[in-house]
């Protein structure tokens, strides 16, 4: 049986937008502030936020009514 390799790009420090379904992502995706601040779409309800760029984030989903929580890892 052949074994078949799945290429993986490990990342460190980054900022990462976990909605609670893909709806809501589209959602951000189409605030013009919000996407300019999305460096890629990991999967249907996961966007990857440009490095540096999470408190600018956090500020604008708080100006907009959202009420991110927000967790930091070691």
């Amino acid at each position: 049986m052949e074994k078949t390799r799945i290429p993986v790009k490990l990342h460190r420090r980054v900022c990462l937008i976990h909605t609670e379904d893909g709806l809501l992502a589209e959602e951000l995706l189409a605030h013009r502030k919000l996407a300019a601040e999305v460096a890629g779409r990991l999967a249907e309800r996961v966007l990857l936020i440009r490095p540096g760029r999470a408190d600018a984030v956090i500020q604008e989903l708080r100006r907009l009514g959202h009420t991110p929580q927000v967790a930091a890892g070691d």
